[in-house]
């Protein structure tokens, strides 16, 4: 380990699956970025593995075209350090004989990072118990963690016996979305804003939506999408991640545990659906042919249907677009809605937290719109109030007022701050192991309802606002 900054810092990163489209999209420029903002000791190594007979010299040329692409405004030099502190060795996962040899040798601890598919984490994880991993060793998952909360429940069994006696503090279950500022901000707002904590709660909120619109199609991912789909991608972890951080009690102390306690509050609070209920208050949808919008302004282009994508089985009937109505019975939010709805191939990009408040309880015209908040998530989007405003006596109309601040800068990616933690040894950034267990415990009742065909799986037109 190197002391850096104050802190003590691992400094070895063994990145398993180094060939992936995680590692060259995400996880390198991150690297990059910590880099260029000199976060890194000078010492600092990656040893990549893959299964890909590659020698060093052509993983090198294949991170430097990554980096290029997807971490532009770093400063060439700055790539080309990072690419001399990287170590290639082809290595079989699942053979410990083969993960032994690629631990033997290297400086102690380590933190291996598993950007691997999900299906292939308990055997992977077992071989590292196997193979044996050095004393205050992280190891680092990707989400989902399992598939269901049974296979949730024995993946948390698996790492804790590889852990041994360092027990969570050596796991940590990446949630992309905790390292996003704006996400991060969500905690930071309530507790900057007394204002806005007096009426955090169900008497003066009617509803919140937690929303994840993507205007992309599957841009290359059915391997892993088909077997997933939307409610396992995203809204098990990231959208539940997010419900819990809008609406746990405030903490006593900041403690990273005492936050994370309040978070698996939250989630065991979520009232389980009945199938009846999953039946009223859940959707599903895939995506039919259609265009899809051009961000920048351009024509757009035009997408096949999901079920004639290239990768994808049809009979999966796996989901694009999924949509789920959620109560808490606590005493801060009985009788508030939660409406968490996530889309893929949809008419615009919108990752958005949106709280509407309860109308004035004195009368007012009827055409008078709730007053909203509403906290962009990812990208460019403003922290807004929308208010109604004044109300004009002659005739009596509303008069819409809107206060809104630009996001907090973020001065390195969500996967920045991810890995960095990681390397730290911190656990804010992490998903606990009853936390993820409290998340399969909400949403493994609507897929078990889905898989029994209580749930229609209805279409919308790609570049739609969704299903009708």
């Amino acid at each position: 380990m190197s002391s850096y900054g104050g802190q003590q810092l691992i400094n070895t990163l063994v990145l398993l699956g180094a060939t992936g489209d995680l590692s060259g999209r995400y996880l390198l420029p991150a690297l990059a970025a910590l880099r260029a903002a000199d976060r890194l000791p000078d010492d600092f190594q990656v040893i990549a593995a893959a299964r890909q007979d590659l020698d060093e010299a052509a993983f090198r040329r294949t991170a430097a075209e990554s980096l290029e692409r997807h971490a532009p405004l770093v400063p060439a030099g700055t790539r080309e350090d990072l690419i001399r502190s990287v170590r290639y060795r082809r290595t079989e996962m699942t053979d410990p004989a083969s993960l032994s040899g690629l631990l033997s040798g290297i400086r102690q601890p380590v933190a291996v990072y598993l950007a691997l598919p999900p299906g292939l984490y308990p055997a992977v994880v077992s071989t590292l118990g196997t193979a044996g991993l050095p004393a205050g060793s992280r190891i680092a998952l990707e989400k989902p963690f399992g598939e269901d909360l049974d296979s949730a429940v024995a993946l948390n069994r698996l790492l804790a016996q590889v852990a041994d006696t360092a027990g969570e503090q050596a796991v940590f279950r990446v949630d992309h979305a905790l390292g996003l500022p704006t996400v991060q901000n969500l905690f930071a707002l309530r507790l900057a804003n007394r204002v806005l904590e007096a009426v955090w709660n169900s008497r003066h909120i009617e509803q919140i939506d937690i929303l994840w619109e993507e205007d992309l199609g599957l841009e290359g991912r059915a391997g892993y999408f088909d077997r997933s789909g939307t409610l396992r991608d995203v809204m098990q972890n990231h959208m539940l991640q997010i419900l819990s951080l809008v609406a746990m009690d405030l903490p006593a102390s900041l403690d990273e545990h005492a936050v994370r306690d309040r978070k698996v509050d939250v989630l065991h609070s979520v009232r389980p659906l009945s199938r009846e209920e999953v039946a009223a208050r859940t959707r599903r949808a895939r995506y039919a042919s259609g265009w899809l919008p051009d961000p920048a302004g351009g024509a757009g282009r035009a997408v096949p249907a999901y079920r004639e994508e290239d990768g994808v089985d049809a009979a999966h009937g796996t989901e694009t677009f999924a949509e789920v109505v959620l109560e808490l019975d606590s005493e801060r939010w009985g009788g508030t809605r939660f409406l968490l709805r996530a889309g893929k191939a949809l008419h615009r990009r919108r990752k958005q937290v949106t709280v509407r408040f309860r109308p004035a309880e004195h009368p007012v015209p009827h055409d008078v719109p709730a007053n909203e908040l509403r906290i962009g998530l990812d990208g460019p989007e403003d922290i807004a109030l929308h208010l109604t405003g004044g109300v004009s006596l002659n005739p009596p109309s509303p008069v819409p007022v809107t206060m809104a601040a630009p996001p907090p800068a973020a001065d390195l990616p969500a996967y920045g701050g991810v890995l960095l933690e990681l390397l730290l040894g911190g656990s804010t950034l992490s998903v606990r192991g009853d936390e993820a267990e409290a998340a399969w415990r909400v949403m493994t009742p609507v897929l078990a309802a889905w898989k029994a065909g209580l749930v229609p799986l209805e279409e919308y037109a790609a570049g739609s606002a969704g299903p009708p």
